[in-house]
Formats: structure tokens, sequence, C-alpha cells
């Protein structure tokens, strides 16, 4: 089968040449062959092989598929392995599969070309968590069966709480006993236990079963009940309890440290009770849930689901229980200037549970000693006030006591700083006299020449006046108000000059007052008056002075100022509230009768506004606003691009975790059950924009079985309903999964998976074998009749024809109508006759052949009766 083409030279070959031989192979049987060629040079023998190959595939698949793991979150993953050919021709492979979890293998079956590699992709829906283990038969040429693994794992998006500490799991924190409006701080881990990143926010739930909302669960049940009637339902549960972050992104198996807050506030009451009774537990729920994870919110707008972690917070909150002796207000002895009187007070802590940390603030003209302390519960201590006046008259002051607590600034609620700071304020009043000490007044007698105007120096001089003056005294007058005796000269002195008294000597070294002019009572001469420029000061002192004392009055002045501005705020926010618009009682109007029963009826809801993203969802928040949109009518106006400016603005935002958790897409799953070949199903695909801006959405669908579904892009309003018909068509019988993605303004993604069984086109009988007996009354001869019932159950028509059975012998029975149409879901009978005769078959049968559809097969027989 080898064949040796060549011409040998007849003379030898010079260096540099060359000559060809050809050799060629021509198979006449499916085996390899071997031979050799010989090649004689000079007295040398080389020997060269042959080798005759059978051109074949070479077919080789991998022996596994590993998925690894996935998380059970309704999506499609597609994964390829290869067959590769190392032969020389294509080779053919076919794919079987009998089970269940693999959706689609695509291709089952192909040829691979020489020294290529073929890519199988697979197809697995991650919608019920569980190990995949399934095997799948390749049948490879010249290789036969080969098997092929395919392996993995479907976890479901796991979270979990974790202690810092010790790391194991929290389902509950208990804070303990606080004071009303202070704080106290837990940490903890939210732990992401799967092998995707998972989106979440914290919820706390309002109407959680076993929750209590400030209720005393240590009183009794009569108690209790009276309790709730009179507790306002109105509080804002954001304020007992703050998360931070309560929204966030884990990667895969990553935890990220979460801080808790718990803030206790006194409810306000409709009815004036003891403080010691108020003591308020409080048992929450927060539910760190995923996002996205909120499709079927047309079953359940609360937002509860199972993917979701719930902690437990516990706490309770305690009234500050402080009293004192000799009571609130204390009185204190009459005293004169400069001295001091002391009442010592006694304060108890009436606690059994927390200690009390108090602080005095400063009073004028009372001091207290101690002015801070701590008092540990059921315990008491005492206090030194003292009044010291500082000027005479009748004081009436209120002394403020601060209560001492841990803190949080919520101003800030990206980070939790604890600090300490007063929380509640408690008030004595303290009442004082101070009176003046009477002095006895001595008389003497000056013998000098006194004028008829008594001044400090005249006849009646007081002794022991106390403090000295700063200017000696000096009799001083206007010179306007005298002219006797006045020299010609001095007739037109300033008006603004002093006249001296003529026994005024001891003061003549220094005037009182260093810019004023004094002349003489009588003949208005100016007066001499020597300063000492040693003693006096100089200008720029005096002007040192003067600004000194304006900065002090400067300071008062502002002091002043900002007291008056305060308080005009003060008035303003009192008479600004819409309950006292300032009318006097006295004007005509008369005070409404108010009964128990008014405080009793429960208060209107406010009005819902759209969750700010600073503040933490709340179930009541989530369950308003769903219940807001979902009532008003569905959104038909279609819009598929942003065309407004705003549309533009809006859709062009990147929503938060928050905002991404108000937004309805579902069902997540959209199950169209069984569905017959050929038909057209229709279910809608819901929509709700609980956000206070428009939101575009985007469908990405590239299967065959979902192309009529339309529109594809829509801008839904704020607050807004709408839905999206989801159109499935089908020609394959089997089980049908797929899933398609959404876009939320072009950022944020998602997907929903579609569920469909497809079935052929059939009919049912009511019966199989239909018995027709004659009718009473009738005559002998006459036909026998029953009717047969065809029903539809698939949601597609189907046309249908009557064929007999008759074999050799010709039919008895007739059928009519013997061809017809039955819409979806609908029946039509069909009636049966027998036609008696002389030795005609009593049985018969109907082959009802369904177009595109099933047969089957019924059975027709005559209960004829012969009577004697």
């Amino acid at each position: 089968q080898f064949k040796l083409i060549v011409e040998n030279p007849e003379k030898p070959i010079a260096s540099g040449l060359q000559f060809k031989a050809v050799v060629e192979y021509t198979p006449k049987c499916t085996e390899d062959l071997q031979d050799k060629l010989t090649l004689l040079v000079d007295d040398d023998i080389v020997h060269i092989p042959l080798l005759g190959l059978i051109p074949y595939c070479n077919l080789e698949v991998e022996s596994e598929v590993n998925f690894g793991e996935m998380i059970a979150n309704n999506n499609l993953v597609t994964k390829e392995f290869s067959i590769a050919n190392r032969g020389t021709t294509s080779g053919i492979f076919r794919i079987s599969y009998d089970g269940v979890v693999l959706l689609n293998i695509k291709p089952v079956r192909g040829a691979v070309k020489p020294k290529s590699v073929r890519k199988i992709g697979v197809d697995i829906c991650t919608d019920v968590p569980g190990v995949i283990n399934e095997v799948m038969k390749v049948e490879l040429e010249n290789r036969g069966f080969t098997e092929v693994w395919i392996k993995g794992v479907v976890v479901e998006p796991v979270l979990k709480v974790l202690g810092v500490s010790c790391g194991k799991v929290l389902k509950c924190i208990n804070f303990g006993p606080l004071y009303f409006g202070t704080s106290k701080t837990e940490q903890i881990h939210l732990y992401n236990e799967s092998p995707e990143s998972m989106d979440w926010v914290a919820v706390l739930q309002e109407d959680a079963i076993g929750g209590e909302m400030g209720t005393d669960l240590h009183g009794s049940t009569d108690a209790v009940l009276y309790d709730l009637s009179l507790k306002n339902k109105d509080v804002d549960v954001c304020s007992l309890v703050l998360c931070v972050p309560n929204q966030g992104t884990l990667l895969p198996y990553e935890k990220t440290l979460i801080t808790l807050c718990f803030s206790p506030e006194k409810f306000e009451r409709d009815f004036e009770v003891n403080d010691t009774s108020l003591i308020q537990d409080y048992v929450l729920f927060l539910s760190f849930e995923t996002v996205g994870m909120r499709g079927d919110c047309l079953q359940n707008l609360s937002g509860n689901n199972s993917r979701q972690v719930d902690l437990a917070l516990m706490g309770s909150g305690f009234p500050v229980l402080l009293t004192f002796k000799p009571g609130t207000v204390i009185n204190f002895k009459d005293c004169y200037l400069g001295e001091q009187a002391q009442v010592v007070c006694r304060m108890k802590n009436e606690s059994e549970i927390l200690p009390v940390m108090f602080r005095f603030r400063k009073t004028p003209h009372f001091s207290v000693s101690p002015g801070r302390g701590k008092l540990n519960k059921k315990s008491e201590k005492e206090v030194m006030i003292s009044f010291s006046p500082h000027q005479i008259g009748t004081f009436e002051m209120k002394q403020v006591i601060d209560i001492i607590g841990a803190g949080v600034d919520k101003s800030n609620v990206d980070v939790l700083k604890t600090s300490t700071k007063s929380f509640h304020q408690i008030y004595l009043t303290l009442l004082g006299v101070c009176k003046s000490k009477r002095k006895s007044v001595v008389f003497t007698i000056n013998p000098g020449l006194t004028p008829m105007i008594s001044n400090a120096t005249g006849q009646f001089v007081v002794r022991g006046t106390g403090q000295l003056s700063d200017t000696a005294p000096v009799a001083i007058l206007k010179s306007t108000q005298t002219q006797i005796h006045t020299h010609r000269k001095n007739r037109n002195c300033k008006d603004d000059a002093l006249i001296a008294f003529p026994n005024d000597r001891a003061a003549s070294l220094r005037p009182s007052q260093w810019n004023k002019k004094y002349r003489t009572i009588f003949t208005k001469t100016e007066r001499y008056n020597y300063v000492d420029p040693e003693f006096a000061y100089t200008d720029s002192e005096r002007l040192l002075r003067e600004e000194n004392k304006k900065r002090y009055v400067d300071f008062i002045s502002r002091l002043r100022q900002r007291r008056l501005e305060k308080e005009a705020v003060r008035q303003f926010y009192l008479s600004n509230n819409p309950v006292s618009i300032g009318i006097k009682p006295a004007e005509g109007l008369q005070s409404p009768n108010i009964s128990i029963a008014d405080f009793l009826k429960e208060k209107p809801q406010p009005k819902t506004v759209p969750v700010d993203d600073s503040c933490m969802l709340t179930s009541r928040k989530l369950a308003a606003i769903a219940s807001k949109s979902t009532n008003k009518g569905v959104w038909s106006w279609l819009s598929p691009v942003p065309s407004s400016t705003q549309e533009k603005e809006d859709c062009s935002l990147t929503l938060t975790h928050k905002q991404l958790h108000q937004i309805f897409i579902g069902p997540s799953t959209i199950d169209f059950g069984d569905v017959c070949v050929y038909s057209t199903t229709t279910k809608e695909l819901h929509i709700i924009n609980n956000l206070s801006v428009h939101i575009w959405i985007q469908i990405e669908i590239e299967v065959a079985e979902l192309q009529e579904t339309s529109p594809l892009s829509q801008v839904v309003p704020p607050l807004t309903k709408t839905h999206i018909p989801v159109v499935f068509e089908t020609s394959t019988v089997g089980m049908f999964k797929t899933s398609f993605n959404y876009k939320i303004n072009n950022r944020h993604f998602g997907h929903v998976l579609v569920m469909a069984h497809a079935v052929p086109i059939e009919l049912q009988l009511s019966t199989r074998e239909l018995i027709l007996s004659p009718v009473p009354g009738c005559l002998a001869g006459t036909e026998f009749r029953n009717t047969v019932t065809v029903c539809n159950p698939r949601n597609h028509p189907a046309s249908f024809t009557w064929r007999p059975v008759t074999g050799d012998r010709k039919s008895a029975f007739t059928i009519k109508p013997t061809k017809g149409f039955v819409e979806a879901y609908s029946d039509v009978e069909c009636e049966v006759v027998w036609h008696p005769g002389f030795n005609t078959p009593e049985t018969g049968q109907f082959l009802l052949c369904v177009r595109k559809g099933n047969s089957v097969n019924l059975k027709c027989s005559a209960k004829v009766t012969i009577h004697a």
C-alpha cells in the first residue's frame, strides 16, 4: 500500500546538489500500517521507517464542572466546560441528562473540528438551597460514553449578629436600667456568612409580636392595661434606638462593627401621675435585612422576609428620684450686709437601682458645699447652703441642680460619641432677706462762717459715715444762679464755671474734677488750684482709665442685650403655637368642656412623608409609605426615557441602600405554572416607587420565549405604582426556567426569575366508556342516545375530530359533532347515538384526535334489554 516514485541517479551527486523521492500511501483497510524505505549511499545503508496512519478523531472532555458556592437568589448561573479534539478529523458528541437540577445544556450535540475546542454551557437556577451533585453522560465518537460530574452548593444569604468580645451569635442585647434622658451604647459585629457580597439595611420593627414600648412589666395587670391607655402611641422609635451605621455592603465572609445606642424617653401622659411609678420597660426588635429581597411586597407590605436576622433590644427607663430635707423651698434667717446664714440640706436618692451624680449651679448670694457629688442607691448626703448677700433686699432665687449622666450627640448620627452631660434639672427655691444696720448720728458745731445752703462742711456733720469718697467735699454752685458782687471783668464768664463756697479751703489744693473751673461766690474770680504732677494722672493715664471703664460698661451692656434677646425668643416661642394665639379669656371666649373621653380618643395619624436618608427605617413607616403608593391608581402614562429636567435630574441619582429598600419590583419569581405550547400567557411585574423622586426602570431580556414583553423601559413618578406585562410564548414542551435583569437609574441591578411548565395541547373526556340505554317511554326500535363531555384544561384553544374505529364491520354508532373547537378552560358536549337493527354490533369505538395534541379512545356500548 506504499508506492515509491523515484529516479535513482546514475552518476554520483556532486556536493550541494539533491534529488527527490516521493512515497505514496493508499490505505485499503481501516488499520495502521508500518514499513521501511532503504537508502543506499555509497557503501552505507540507511533505513527510513514508513508509517501509514488512518485519520481519526481524538475527543477529550473534562470530568468535572464545579460551580462552587452560590447564593440562593433566584438567579441563573452559567458555567462552561470544553470538549477538545486532538485528532485529525472532526468528531461528533452527544450529551444526555435525566436529572432535574440542570436547566439548560447548550449544545447537546454537535461536532468538534480537528485541533480545536468546543465550549458547552450549563445553566443552574439558584432558587432552592442544597448540594448539587449531578452527572451527565457525554457520548464521544470513538470513545463511547464518558461521565461528567456537575458539582456545587447553593446556600442561603445568611447574616449573623456576633458579639464583639465573645464572637458568638447574639439574639438579645440588654441595656439594663437607665435614667430618662441618658444613653448607653453597645457594639456588635454584623457577619456575612455567604460567598457573595450583600447589601443590608437596618429596620426597626415597631409592630413585632412581643415588643413593648414603655410598659411597666413589674406592675399588676390592671395597672399595665390602664397605663397602656394613657401612653402616647405616636412615639418615634428612632429617638429611642440608634444604629450606626444603619446601611452598608458586606463582602463575602466579612464582618463590620455596628454601634447600638439606647436612649429611653419619658412618655407624655394625659394625667399627672407619681414619678415613683414611672418605670418604662422596652423590648424592641432590630432587623438587618438584605437589600433587594423585597420583591414579594404585594403579599407582604411590611417587608418581613426570611432573609433577615432579628436582634432583640431590651432596656428600662427610670426617673430621677431625689428628695430634700427640709424640702424644695428653703428659708434663711434674716441677716445684715456682710454676714452669712447657713442651712443644712439632706439629699436622698430614693432609687433602688441606679446612683445619681449631681452638680449645683452657681447662684448669686448663695453658695453650696460640696457643689457636686455622687449618691449611691438608697443613700443620703448633707450639703451646706450658705446665704451671703452682697446687697440689701429680699431675695428669691432658683437653685438649679444638674443631674449628670452619659449622653450621645444625636446631631451627628454618623458617629456616636458618648460624653457626660446634664440630662435632668431639679430646682430649689432659696428665700433670704438682707437688712441694713442702724447707725447713731452725732452732731458737732462748726464755729466758722456758714452760708445759707449747708453742705458736707456745714454745721451738721455726721461722724462715722463709713467709706471715703474719691473727692474731698467741695461746695459748688452753678454760676448762672447768682450775680452778687460780680466784678465787671468777670461778668462774661462761661456758664459751665462752678462757684466755690468760702469754707472749702481744705479742698483748694486740687479741684474736685480736673476739667472743671471754679470761681468765688461773690466776685466770680477764678480760683487757683494746685495740681501736684507727682500724684495727678497724666492725659494718657486718664484715657487708659476711661478705656478700661468703657470696656466693662460695654461688657455689661452686651450681657444685658443678650439676655433681652433670649427673653424675646422665649416669649416668641411661648406665644407662637397653635394652642395659644394670644386671645384673652375675658374678651368673650368660653373654655370648652373637656371630658376624660376626649383624652382616650385615638389621635389622628400624621401625614406620612418619605423617609429621610439620615434616619433609620422602621416597619411602620415602610408600611405607611407602601400603602400610600399602592392606594393610588396604576400609573399608565408611558414614559420610556426621562424627558423633563426634573426627571433627568432624578434619574441620574445614585440611590442609597435605604432608598433601594423602598423600591418594590416583584414578584421576584414569576411562575406561569402549566402553560400550553403555542399559547400566549401574560403576568404582571409590579413596580412600586415609594421614593420622593423619579426612577428609571430598564429591563434586559435575551431569551426568545419572553421577547413579546413590553415596555422594556419606563420612568416611574414619585409615590406611584405601575406594572409591566411579561409575555411568555414557547413551542417546546418541558420545564422552563430563566431570569432577566433590570436596572434602576442605569446604576443599580436586579433580576427576576421566570418559571413555566410547557405542556402539549390536550383534551380530556368525561368518561372513557359510554353506555347507551333506551329512553323510558320511547317506542321500540328508536335510537339509543347519550352524551360525552370534551374538556379543555389548558390555556389554549384546541380543535378536535372524531374518527370511528370500525374494523371489518360497519359501526352502528354515530357521534355529533364530528369535529369542533374547544376554548381554553371550557368544554363541549357530544352526543353518541346507536341505531338498532338486524345483527348490528352493540359495541363501538371512537378516536378523539386533537390537532397538535393527544388522542383519546372512547368505547361505546348499547344496553339492550329483551323482554319475554
